[in-house]
């Protein structure tokens, strides 16, 4: 949902496809190379507005130091909106607009949202990555990769079964499924190999959404294209009848997955509004996977920038966490401040307050919301050592007394809290934030995980849910703790824990806003992802192939005569 801009009538301000479609974008090659000295034969163009960085380029740019990194992150998310990608990129305008060399990195749409009801991921108003139309689409084509190397993997295991099947697959516990880039229900529990003997061992199979693919995560945590064939070789795709896994290499599958996937994982290249460069590059589900853009488009932009810019999924209670244990702890990043984003709104509705009257000033609903922004405050500080700034994406319905409350509020904190303007005027909006990013990334921090290696998977688990989460317990019936026994004395005990849950409440009921504590997290279902080299922990209900609504976004974008796409955000 578009935030509506501070400085300008809704009613009247043109739509994010109108804003893109008027920029004046600049050709991607000669850009990058004058911005961020990248030569021009290292870059391979897309049309005239993309590119992708040659892979060979990246390595050789190991021996320089390293940019300061910025994560973004937000309260627990709202249907009232919160604009983290909005921000992300109005900051990294804005630190430019400070004579900063700054580079935006962000994660790539996935088509599942774009085409039913979340929208994209190119950010919105005058704070957006272009060109837009092309990276809420098909862009560079890695999506599609991903999902040719992950059914090809399936295609291997069930033409493996119908040859004689000599690794022994027991067909009850495959556990790799197909995937497709489209929201679509009745895929999500199927039943194949019907029609006779030639077309294979009838089975139950089913499809994920692609960003829920094991193969996007790997995609999005390889630090080169030899640790890329390592991890998918390491995918387990199912069980023998003794429980013994079977992995992508035993079916000889990770060779021609990792020639699929070759010019997928070089990092993407755009540009903001105000051209300055931006990396969009993978999209991992934030909920079963540790939603985060790459680590080799993330490497690269701090190889090449003073500051990089970049956001993980969701709250800081889910995406943050995972950036931190997750692609911090395995890339080696250290992050040097964090931008917790909010509005009014969102806050007034973990305080209770309906979608419908958001727009009036309600200043007890908001005192009672801000406990939300609170506890993630305190998570960033406190559980990973990290400086913040809460950014407040401005409306115009937001009243002065709103905002001298929320600053009231957090001032106890030590944490500034500042208005920001970027959706209706750029990166001009946001340089009181960059300002103070700047500021925040001169100091040091005792930037930590939550957890250790060394600790064991439940441990682990554990200290996310009373330390994050401010549950008092976590629970799991008999089997589950089978499961997580078994991968703990099976060598996958020193991996990150992914936690997959709501991502509406610190809690695993969706419905309770604010701050709830004292819960127990109960785990539902344990999966190990063994090429991305952690094991995710599902606790409550969620879906790896959402359903379309009853009113599709895709009922709305068209295309005219003369190409030119409409209804498009």
């Amino acid at each position: 949902m578009p935030n509506t801009p501070a400085a300008a009538d809704a009613t009247l301000f043109p739509s994010n496809i109108d804003i893109a479609q008027r920029a004046r974008m600049l050709p991607i090659v000669p850009l990058a190379h004058e911005r961020l000295g990248i030569p021009q034969e290292s870059l391979e163009p897309y049309g005239r507005y993309k590119a992708k960085v040659a892979l060979d380029y990246v390595a050789g740019l190991d021996s320089r130091p390293d940019g300061k990194l910025i994560l973004v992150t937000a309260i627990s998310p709202t249907p009232a909106g919160e604009g983290k990608t909005t921000t992300t990129v109005g900051l990294g305008d804005a630190l430019n607009l400070l004579g900063k060399r700054a580079v935006v990195c962000l994660r790539e749409p996935a088509l599942g949202p774009v085409f039913g009801m979340k929208g994209g991921a190119a950010g919105g108003g005058y704070s957006q990555v272009v060109p837009m139309e092309d990276i809420n689409l098909h862009f560079t084509g890695d999506f599609a990769a991903i999902a040719l190397a992950n059914n090809l993997l399936a295609a291997l295991i069930d033409n493996h079964i119908y040859q004689g099947n000599q690794l022994g697959f027991d067909v009850r516990r495959i556990s790799w499924r197909r995937v497709v880039d489209v929201n679509d229900r009745a895929l999500r529990q199927i039943v194949i190999g019907l029609g006779g003997s030639a077309n294979g061992v009838p089975r139950e199979d089913g499809f994920d959404i692609v960003v829920a693919s094991e193969v996007m995560a790997i995609l999005c945590l390889a630090g080169s294209l030899a640790d890329l064939k390592e991890r998918l070789g390491k995918i387990v795709v199912g069980y023998r009848a003794d429980h013994t896994p079977i992995l992508a290499r035993e079916l000889k599958a990770h060779g021609a997955m990792a020639a699929l996937l070759k010019s997928a994982l070089a990092p993407n290249l755009v540009q903001t509004l105000a051209n300055n460069l931006a990396f969009i590059h993978g999209g991992p589900f934030a909920n079963i996977a540790h939603g985060c853009n790459s680590v080799i488009a993330t490497r690269t932009a701090l190889k090449l920038a003073d500051y990089v810019v970049t956001e993980a999924g969701f709250g800081a209670d889910l995406g943050a966490e995972k950036f931190v244990d997750i692609k911090c702890r395995k890339a080696g990043f250290k992050p040097g401040a964090a931008v917790i984003v909010a509005t009014v709104r969102a806050l007034k509705y973990h305080g209770g307050v309906e979608l419908a009257d958001l727009k009036e000033e309600n200043l007890a609903a908001l005192d009672k919301g801000v406990v939300n922004l609170e506890r993630h405050i305190d998570n960033v500080v406190n559980r990973f050592g990290l400086p913040c700034v809460v950014a407040i994406n401005r409306r115009a319905e937001d009243s002065a007394r709103e905002i001298q409350l929320l600053i009231d509020r957090i001032a106890p904190h030590g944490v500034r809290v500042v208005g920001a303007t970027h959706f209706a005027e750029g990166g001009p909006g946001a340089v009181e934030l960059a300002r103070e990013v700047v500021r925040l990334c001169d100091k040091p921090n005792g930037f930590r995980y939550v957890y250790e290696d060394s600790a064991s998977l439940w441990d682990k688990m554990k200290a996310i849910a009373t330390k994050v989460y401010h549950a008092t317990d976590i629970t799991a019936d008999t089997k589950v703790r089978a499961q997580i026994r078994q991968l703990q004395e099976g060598g996958y005990g020193h991996y990150p824990v992914c936690v997959a849950k709501t991502q509406y409440s610190f809690s695993t009921d969706p419905k309770l806003r604010g701050a709830p504590a004292h819960h127990v997290v109960n785990i539902r279902e344990v999966r190990l992802a063994a090429g991305a080299e952690f094991v995710i922990m599902i606790c409550g209900d969620i879906m790896t192939m959402p359903g379309l609504p009853k009113v599709p976004a895709a009922n709305s974008i068209d295309v005219d005569a003369d190409g030119r796409i409409t209804g498009l955000f």
